[in-house]
């Protein structure tokens, strides 16, 4: 479905049990809501109600040209302003990778509109703040943003001969097929860029700026994971107040939606039925 919010078009894809316990997903880079597929009907089995959310830049209808339009405050305001258009007061929150920076800033910033936050692969903010200081393995693991902040260069490096370097990125999500499903989209004019600018307006201090969150959290993360690694993810659990489980999932690749599937929705259901 389309949803109107802050002037956007946002594409919203919603299923499972019209009475069920609304859950929002927020999809990462550089893939879409589709990345959801194979977790949802095992959510939707355990009551869920799904909403994946195809954010800003992602959504055609909402693709500003501007930087600055893609800062983590312009974010998580699309966020509250989507669940106030779906007319949801609460839902539990699920992000992963920049979905789950998306997701971790609104249950700091609007802990009354989040029942529970389920972060995956990337942790709090303030985590990853104190690995990059301290872990010069994770500042190697995180060299990747340099250049996808260099505008123009990215595109051409990562678009050139028909997205090699986007689909050799994107090589653990599966097979070639599922590896086209993410990358094909990003090769529609305009569309990698808008997906970049969350990288180029980037701050310190839009990151430091986000608070230990209050709400009850799962984060989860994967021990093959090679963009973050063990410091970041370690650190995560000094970033919340809440009640707090850390999952970590043996030999799988940072695309867990797409790697593992079964894992991470017994992990979200674990932390949704605590509190439903």
């Amino acid at each position: 479905m389309r949803v109107d919010a802050r002037g956007f078009t946002f594409e919203v894809t919603v299923d499972g049990p019209p009475d069920g316990v609304p859950v929002l997903l927020l999809h990462g880079f550089p893939q879409h809501s589709g990345e959801w597929d194979d977790v949802v009907p095992r959510l939707h089995a355990g009551g869920l109600r799904t909403y994946a959310l195809d954010q800003r830049g992602y959504s055609p209808g909402a693709r500003p040209t501007a930087v600055a339009e893609y800062r983590i405050p312009e974010l998580v305001t699309d966020v509250v302003a989507v669940l106030d258009a779906l007319g949801l007061d609460t839902v539990h929150l699920v992000g992963h990778d920049w979905g789950a920076v998306v997701a971790w800033a609104v249950a700091a910033r609007h802990p009354d509109r989040v029942h529970t936050l389920t972060a995956v692969s990337v942790p709090h903010p303030a985590a990853m703040a104190h690995a990059l200081a301290t872990d010069g393995k994770q500042k190697a693991r995180s060299s990747y943003i340099a250049l996808f902040r260099k505008p123009d260069k990215a595109e051409k490096v990562l678009l050139a001969w028909h997205a090699a370097a986007l689909r050799k990125l994107l090589g653990g999500v599966g097979d070639a097929s599922r590896v086209s499903r993410y990358a094909d989209p990003m090769r529609e004019p305009g569309a990698l860029t808008a997906a970049l600018n969350w990288y180029r307006a980037m701050s310190r201090a839009d990151l430091a700026g986000v608070d230990p969150v209050a709400v009850p959290t799962t984060y989860v993360w994967s021990d093959r994971d090679v963009a973050i690694g063990r410091t970041a993810a370690e650190a995560c659990a000094a970033n919340v107040t809440g009640e707090y489980r850390f999952v970590q999932l043996p030999g799988v690749s940072h695309w867990i939606p797409d790697a593992a599937p079964a894992p991470l929705a017994e992990a979200i259901l674990a932390r949704v039925g605590g509190v439903a």
